[in-house]
């Protein structure tokens, strides 16, 4: 745990007792304040109390005592309208914060020396994040892994000099982390999402492009313009600045041609490293992540081969092309994560011969924004209750059968990809679709998907599968 010292001695309030609520409460508390914790959830609520976690129903408190509000990411701050407590804390002059400000108070005051590389980005920030964490734990480097991606930020180790931080957050926890400044901040990409959240496009630009102006270096991605727009901003105000691009060169910074990674200082360019034969690394948006990996590592000290024996060995995110098993010369790719047809795309793009399991609960406009990659399904296998929708929209351009559940499609689509002449066709979970028509969560499609694999005869997991 990281105590948070920089409220010793304070009084403060905290709303939010979910997992990383009540990891912040006890950080805060550990550090020396009193902490006030409160939550709409009485059951929440009950559990802080268990915890030893003093509560109080912050309508009825005095918010002249409080030193700072610490606000969990998932409640709003801003819109569709303030949540009552951010009202109350703006009333009295009480800042809001979240625990992400509180590891950046606290590195501040502890060690500001080390090394600490932030991740945000609307696609891809997860995969980019363990894949960073990967490389420099592969180095042998002390590596804490933690924000957005799973883990309570303040559970992790309390900073010194030799201790690296890898930290992925979301335009929430950004938005509550005014004096976030990482030794390297990545912005990997932006289109619309979360403006339920954030009112417009540009109001959520605006809270993203805040990680990377505090950085000590910028590392942007400049393949849309919204990002590309914050890269020259930056520049202009003499921050430094890495350009990373998945589809086109850069003079200076980093890109990528086929499965080439590519530095480039002043027009001169340089392969730095190759992503060919790295089966959890394929696609063009995993090249994006491969360079902001390369760009952030070396930033804070890796060599190249250090960087190289860390993209060689990743292994991938569980349930975002996951390859799980070969049977034959057949592939099987875990992508439940793909939970509406954006999601799907990167994966259907990366194959050129694939049986396609899709389906669940449907999103707003299906598949038919897949179509340009119809050519690719040798044939799909649909589930849940999109199976008639998805039907309807493959229409000619695809063969398909209706499958029904995950254990007829994996073994149909077994079978039939067994027959196939082709070097190495792929069974490919990418559902475009949540998953609560059959599971609880995309995790538990992922995982019945992978025992449907792993229960063929002859399936061979693959070394290194989450």
């Amino acid at each position: 745990m990281i105590a948070a010292h920089s409220m010793k001695d304070k009084t403060v309030a905290l709303f939010g007792l979910g997992g990383s609520g009540i990891a912040t409460a006890q950080a805060i508390i550990a550090g020396g304040a009193n902490v006030i914790a409160w939550d709409d959830n009485p059951d929440s609520v009950a559990r802080a109390q268990g915890a030893g976690i003093e509560t109080g129903d912050l309508r009825q408190a005095d918010w002249k005592q409080f030193f700072s509000f610490i606000l969990s990411p998932g409640v709003p701050l801003t819109h569709p309208r303030p949540h009552w407590t951010v009202d109350l804390a703006r009333a009295a002059g009480v800042e809001i914060i979240g625990d992400v400000e509180l590891f950046v108070r606290e590195r501040n005051l502890a060690c500001k020396n080390s090394p600490f590389i932030a991740i945000t980005g609307t696609n891809g920030k997860s995969t980019t994040t363990a894949l960073i964490a990967h490389i420099i734990k592969t180095s042998g480097r002390d590596t804490q892994l933690g924000g957005n991606i799973g883990t309570a930020v303040m559970t992790l180790q309390p900073p010194v000099d030799d201790r690296h931080y890898v930290v992925e957050c979301s335009s929430y926890q950004i938005d509550l982390a005014p004096s976030l400044n990482p030794s390297a901040g990545i912005l990997l990409n932006l289109t619309p999402d979360h403006l339920d959240r954030h009112g417009t496009m540009q109001h959520y630009a605006e809270i993203k492009e805040r990680l990377v102006a505090g950085s000590e270096t910028a590392i942007v991605g400049i393949d849309d313009s919204v990002c590309a727009a914050i890269a020259d901003r930056l520049e202009r105000t003499g921050k430094p600045v890495i350009r990373i691009s998945k589809r086109m060169p850069v003079r200076d910074g980093y890109f990528a041609e086929g499965s080439n990674l590519i530095h480039a200082k002043k027009g001169e360019a340089n392969v730095v490293a190759s992503l060919a034969g790295i089966g959890s690394l394929r696609g063009e948006h995993n090249a994006q992540n491969a360079l902001a990996a390369f760009a952030a590592c070396q930033e804070v000290g890796l060599s190249v081969e250090e960087i190289i024996a860390g993209l060689r060995t990743f292994p991938g995110l569980a349930h975002r092309m996951e390859q799980v098993a070969k049977l034959g010369k057949t592939l099987f790719i875990n992508d439940s994560k793909a939970t509406n047809a954006d999601a799907a795309a990167p994966a259907l793009s990366s194959f050129p011969r694939i049986y396609w399991i899709a389906g669940g609960l449907p999103k707003e406009g299906g598949i038919a924004a897949l179509s340009g990659f119809f050519p690719h399904i040798a044939k799909a296998y649909l589930i849940g209750e999109a199976a008639p929708q998805f039907a309807a929209t493959l229409g000619e351009a695809a063969p398909y059968e209706i499958s029904g559940t995950i254990g007829a499609a994996v073994e149909h689509a077994a079978r039939d990809a067994a027959s196939d002449g082709a070097t190495e066709p792929v069974v490919l979970l990418s559902p475009a679709c949540a998953s609560f028509d059959q599971f609880q969560n995309f995790e538990k499609r992922g995982e019945a998907f992978r025992s449907a694999v792993l229960a063929l005869a002859g399936a061979s997991p693959i070394e290194g599968a989450n």
